[in-house]
């Protein structure tokens, strides 16, 4: 995730508990599509006319509508929007928000593994009807008047649930025999919509569509586990990522390995070697940039002092000679930009950070793709677990060439190109690990 470019599956892969994920997801599916200007102008009596974020206000144009439309989930904020009216006190609102969230991550997870019953003719591998649909969720919460009192702070953390939910992250739960190899994945949602509202972003694809699958590999299986995260700083200093990936590095059966991956550079993939403890600054999906260094939760294990720089433990070299390279070249990228110790300016280095300097951008920059995949190996290192930790920046995705529509054949098909050459990114590592 590189913003200053301009942004940017596949065979669905098999998932354990399919026919159980189908269930769950048949009945919010299947219900009647009423027109989801809810909440924006939804007939729900209990919600303020204000209250909605930036993020969320891009809802009410044309093209999320059309997405929501076309993929068959143009109900579902308005279910939930109604379930809230009806919540006579915290604790059913409570209830509403978990099966709500559950759901929606669900219902997206099987509509891009086409693994459950969909309408709509938006392609089955896009990931934006998740995006959008929470963003109908979370402004409704936002602007919900409830008919009991409500602090701002359990307001707060019903969105926090939500968001938790409905991305995933309290769905990466590894079962099955001890010999069941364990594997994190993790992708974004889409970002830079102010420069073209239509944007999806594979890294999000890919993690839907890798979902509960399953890699067979020389020392047994492999279980994949994924979920997303939003484009907005304000998530990743509160903790975000940490409370997601923190339990998949302590415990009597950590992960595995753990891959963070975000939409990068143009025409390639890239394995970022170092990652830099320095946020940019540029905007993120509020409008909202910070710069500065990269704030640690007091709360979660990490290393001390705050090291400028954190490294990815793939086997990089292995990895890009055991894919194919194709449609896309997978590249080894040890580029870093530093303040050399002593300096005052910022030097790029094409073979990572030297000693005592000061990051500045890390192989992957300085946005929020740098900042995961910091954050994700600086847990690794804090917990002392030796394994597979990284991050994959796959390249730009596309619409054809003078395309105005919201999909159309190139970019799905280089859409599913990219989830596919994720899944053997990934597999590679986990059997060069076995």
């Amino acid at each position: 995730m590189i913003p200053v470019r301009t942004p940017s599956p596949c065979p669905r892969p098999t998932a354990l508990w399919a026919a159980a994920a189908t269930l769950l997801v048949a009945p919010l599916i299947a219900a009647p599509a009423a027109a989801q200007a809810a909440p924006s102008g939804g007939p729900a009596d209990c919600l303020s006319p204000t209250g909605a974020t930036v993020e969320e206000e891009r809802l009410s144009q044309d093209v999320p509508q059309e997405i929501l439309r076309r993929s068959g989930f143009d109900g579902m904020a308005e279910d939930f929007t109604r379930s809230l009216c009806r919540a006579p006190n915290l604790k059913a609102a409570e209830a509403a928000v978990r099966r709500h969230g559950d759901r929606l991550w669900r219902a997206a997870v099987a509509r891009v593994q086409d693994s459950g019953p969909s309408t709509g003719d938006l392609s089955a591998g896009d990931d934006r009807p998740l995006y959008w649909t929470r963003l109908g969720m979370t402004e409704a919460l936002h602007r919900w008047e409830p008919r009991f009192t409500l602090s701002g702070t359990d307001r707060s953390r019903l969105v926090e649930d939500l968001e938790r939910r409905s991305r995933g992250q309290a769905d990466m739960d590894f079962r099955g025999g001890p010999n069941l190899k364990r594997v994190v994945v993790t992708g974004f949602d889409p970002f830079q919509l102010d420069g073209d509202i239509r944007r999806s972003n594979p890294s999000g694809a890919a993690a839907l569509a890798l979902d509960g699958a399953v890699i067979e590999t020389d020392a047994g299986p492999a279980l994949v586990q994924t979920a997303v995260f939003p484009v907005r700083w304000r998530d990743f200093a509160d903790g975000m990522v940490e409370s997601a990936l923190l339990p998949h590095y302590t415990g009597d059966r950590p992960a595995d390995a753990v891959f963070t991956v975000s939409q990068g550079r143009e025409g390639r993939f890239d394995l970022e070697a170092h990652n830099g403890a320095w946020r940019g600054g540029a905007d993120d999906n509020e409008r909202v940039g910070d710069e500065g260094m990269i704030p640690v939760p007091e709360d979660v294990p990490t290393v001390t002092p705050q090291p400028q720089w954190s490294d990815s433990t793939l086997d990089r070299p292995a990895i890009v000679e055991a894919t194919t390279g194709e449609p896309f070249p997978v590249v080894d990228n040890t580029q870093v930009t530093e303040i050399p110790a002593g300096g005052t300016e910022p030097v790029v280095r094409p073979d990572g950070p030297t000693e005592g300097s000061r990051a500045r951008a890390g192989g992957g920059g300085s946005y929020l793709s740098n900042e995961i995949a910091y954050r994700n190996t600086l847990l690794r290192d804090a917990t002392g677990l030796d394994i597979p930790a990284g991050h994959i920046h796959t390249p730009i995705l596309h619409f054809g060439e003078g395309s105005e529509a919201v999909t159309d054949p190139s970019f799905e098909e280089m859409r599913d190109s990219i989830s596919e050459q994720v899944e053997a990114i990934v597999e590679a590592s986990v059997r060069d690990r076995s």
